[in-house]
């Protein structure tokens, strides 16, 4: 069997050239560049599975449970405070009970001297038989126990201090004296004026006289 030729013969006789396949025209002979192949999804673009939708049940949980803990966490907060203000009210209160207290100390202890007066009186037959200085000295005593009563409302209270050692938070000392037989330095042999604490804080020091 021959081979084909490149050209081929009509029936005529004429000569029809055929190009070779792959062969470019114009004399250009050299081989057509193929485009580079594409690969081909038969089976179509794979993309990743989308997100699952969450729950609505689950994301309402979720999300009232974190409201319930931002409440709670505002309401511990809420009631620390209130018991901060609470606290600095009661403590401003007591300094001003304090503080007009002390200026009734001087009275109280006036009106205590002069009852202590009128009990001494009591020895004289003079006094022991004028019934107005009885009814005076009754009335004295009225008003000394109520003033009392009032001020151990508000809880003030005396400071003991004889026989005690000398304290600089209660006492205040104003005069030494040589210390008794038996009696140690530092104690406290005698009130010159009596002193008034209200709970933890001091309204007015003792005046004292300590031993050396």
């Amino acid at each position: 069997m021959t081979a084909r030729s490149d050209n081929e013969l009509h029936t005529d006789g004429t000569e029809e050239r055929v190009d070779a396949p792959g062969a470019r025209g114009d004399g250009d002979t050299s081989p057509e560049l193929a485009s580079p192949s594409v690969p081909m999804d038969v089976g179509g673009a794979q993309d990743s599975p989308p997100d699952e939708p969450l729950d609505p049940v689950a994301e309402l949980e979720e999300e009232v449970s974190s409201l319930r803990e931002r409440l709670l966490r505002q309401a511990a907060e809420f009631q620390n405070f209130r018991k901060r203000v609470d606290q600095e009210r009661k403590s401003d209160v007591k300094f001003g009970q304090s503080l007009v207290l002390q200026q009734f100390l001087d009275v109280y202890d006036d009106l205590r001297r002069s009852l202590e007066a009128a009990r001494d009186a009591d020895d004289g037959e003079d006094a022991a038989s004028n019934p107005v200085f009885i009814a005076l000295r009754e009335g004295m005593d009225l008003v000394f126990k109520k003033f009392s009563d009032e001020l151990e409302r508000f809880g003030v209270q005396p400071i003991d201090a004889v026989g005690k050692p000398f304290n600089e938070d209660e006492h205040e000392a104003m005069l030494q004296q040589p210390a008794p037989n038996g009696t140690a330095a530092g104690i406290v042999l005698e009130e010159i004026q009596k002193g008034y604490r209200m709970g933890d804080r001091v309204l007015r020091h003792t005046k004292v006289v300590v031993s050396a």
